[in-house]
């Protein structure tokens, strides 16, 4: 059977929001010559994030929108964290949700480029080297209260700035000896234009260019320089560069660049809660083992998100239900899951799977016959059409917890004395509870109607539990892998993240079984687990003899509750810093 079934909306036609307003009114006043180019600029450092999906869908959606172009461009200006492994894992990432880039660039591309930028702004008298060490710079900095001091190399010769430049490229410096600054105002409100670094020395392998170069530009001199070499004319950030904009601007007029320049415009970034997506506190938690790896089903990248078994079409309806804003604001992570269900629910074939087995013996069912019985692949508001066989046999297995020896007053499966219908099968009733020498439930002996096939009863008798279970003879052997949120606070940027970690994340169930009619799916399958939820068979773990599932989502949100005491002892802390705050205003009074 297949698990991929029907296509889900692709999420590409998102509503008018002011990056679009802003594209759509250059577009209408023939700026940039009527053309429209963006580019997603990942540094392959790390793996790609549900953050970064957000930019993707902007970069390479508004592009899409106006018949425009959107390259990928790789931000390799600093090799001592970059491996091409991590462009590879981008580049798939990329396709897989379900876009292609016009052309493949590198900010190595530029290299030479980028080093003749700087030679045109020491010749001009906007950048000088500077032989202060990091620490100086920075102390020399000031802060946001204070104006910087000039380096006492500020006023440097222009002629020895440019020796120093070209010997930094031949190698004859150690790092960190000189940088290149650009010279702009050391006592400038926006500290970023405070004689910003341009070119520093680093003597690493670069993954591209290898030992060929021994200097390296940062990143606000290479981005917007890359953009106008590229003619990009719409540079998408997030709203952390805003104050980055005004150096952008700077260093493309310094350079004379080409009309007409691009042009940085600033949206709010994706903050998912329970979520942290900082490359730095990814890669700790894969370092230290808190999770198997980038692609460990925990984790927000999209290869971990793939390995969980959300689709791309799921990700990119989400990234359209946030939207492009101006504010940075905290999405509740019930959104993704709500995108996750409603994709899953149209597409997805249901089974049913028994987690944490109990024994079933139908005593009044013939040894050694099997009855089988037909289900529905799908419900029957979806429009795809499909039925499996189910068998049922005198052994079964039920879920633990859909029976109770001695249950409270709204426990409508399971108990003695009690009937229960068998989903798609029969009514059931326990008539006795075999138990171990240490008294636990190990087997429920039952009794079937026969009458009631299909799940009713020609007396017109009701019963209020419907459970699903399995053949014991013919259901299959499966590893079940229930994944959780990784964190159990909202935000859990806020102090140690490691001391955050939810506990519960990951909880396996060795010994479960599965019904037979999934034998010959190949791996990475997806289904709906009847009354549980939505599972991928684990494409790398997963064997013909040893089936592994993970869960993808619930079929509710089973964090309400827990999201609910979380606000509710938020808005208390709130409330008592409230009174404190009063009481010290009277005292003052």
């Amino acid at each position: 059977m297949s698990g991929d079934k029907g296509g889900g909306s692709d999420g590409r036609t998102p509503g008018r929001d002011f990056v679009r307003e802003i594209v759509a009114a250059d577009l209408a006043s023939g700026k940039h010559g009527g053309r429209v180019a963006t580019r997603f600029p990942p540094e392959p450092n790390g793996l790609l994030h549900i953050g970064h999906a957000k930019a993707i869908c902007l970069d390479f959606g508004v592009a899409a929108e106006n018949g425009g172009t959107c390259n990928l461009r790789f931000d390799d200006t600093n090799p001592e964290t970059e491996e091409a492994g991590y462009v590879e894992a981008i580049k798939r990432d990329i396709r897989w949700l379900g876009f292609e880039w016009s052309e493949l660039r590198h900010a190595s591309d530029y290299f030479e480029q980028l080093y003749d930028y700087g030679v045109h702004l020491i010749e001009k008298g906007s950048a000088y080297v500077d032989s202060l060490s990091e620490e100086e710079i920075r102390a020399h900095r000031g802060t946001v209260t204070e104006p910087g001091r000039p380096s006492p190399w500020r006023d440097r010769p222009l002629e020895e700035s440019l020796d120093f430049f070209r010997r930094m490229r031949a190698g004859e410096f150690e790092d960190g000896a000189h940088v290149l600054r650009a010279r702009i105002d050391m006592a400038s409100p926006n500290m970023i234009m405070r004689d910003p670094v341009l070119f520093r020395i680093r003597r690493a392998h670069h993954y591209r260019t290898g030992s060929e170069w021994c200097i390296y530009p940062m990143y606000d001199f290479a981005h917007c320089l890359s953009d106008s070499i590229e003619g990009i004319t719409h540079s998408l950030c997030t709203l952390e560069f805003v104050n980055n904009r005004a150096i952008y601007d700077w260093l493309l007029e310094e350079v004379e660049a080409p009309e007409p320049v691009p042009r940085q415009y600033e949206f709010a970034r994706l903050n998912l809660e329970y979520t942290i997506v900082s490359k730095r506190k990814l890669l700790r938690l894969v370092q230290d083992g808190h999770v198997s790896g980038w692609d460990d089903p925990r984790m927000p990248t999209l290869s971990g998100l793939r390995r969980r078994g959300v689709t791309p079409a799921a990700i990119r309806n989400f990234c359209g239900l946030v939207g492009v804003a101006k504010a940075d604001n905290r999405v509740d992570a019930a959104k993704l899951e709500y995108a996750i269900r409603d994709d899953l629910n149209m597409r997805v074939p249901r089974v049913m799977c028994v987690q944490r087995p109990l024994r079933v013996v139908i005593t009044n069912f013939p040894e050694g016959e099997t009855d089988w019985l037909d289900a529905p692949l799908y419900p029957h508001d979806v429009p795809l059409e499909g039925t499996r066989p189910v068998p049922f046999t005198r052994e079964l297995y039920i879920e633990r917890h859909d029976f109770m020896e001695d249950p409270p007053r709204r426990f409508f499966r399971l108990a003695p004395g009690r009937e229960v219908r068998l989903r798609y099968g029969y009514f059931i009733r326990c008539e006795e509870v075999v138990k171990d020498e240490a008294g636990e439930v190990v087997e429920l002996r039952c009794t079937y109607d026969p009458a009631t096939r299909g799940g009713s009863a020609p007396d017109g008798r009701k019963v209020r539990g419907t459970i699903h279970w399995v053949s014991a003879e013919h259901a299959r052997p499966c590893e079940v892998r229930l994944y959780d949120r990784l964190f159990r606070t909202r935000d859990p940027d806020r102090g140690d993240f490691l001391a955050q970690l939810n506990p519960d994340s990951l909880v396996v169930h060795a010994d479960a079984r599965v019904e037979p009619s999934i034998a010959d799916d190949p791996p990475g399958t997806r289904y709906q687990f009847e009354r549980v939820g939505y599972f991928i068979s684990d494409e790398e773990d997963s064997r013909p003899d040893r089936l592994v599932f993970n869960r993808t989502v619930g079929l509710r949100d089973s964090w309400v509750k827990i999201r609910k005491q979380q606000m509710a002892q938020e808005a208390r802390k709130a409330k008592g810093r409230g009174r404190k705050k009063r009481k010290r205003g009277k005292k003052r009074g």
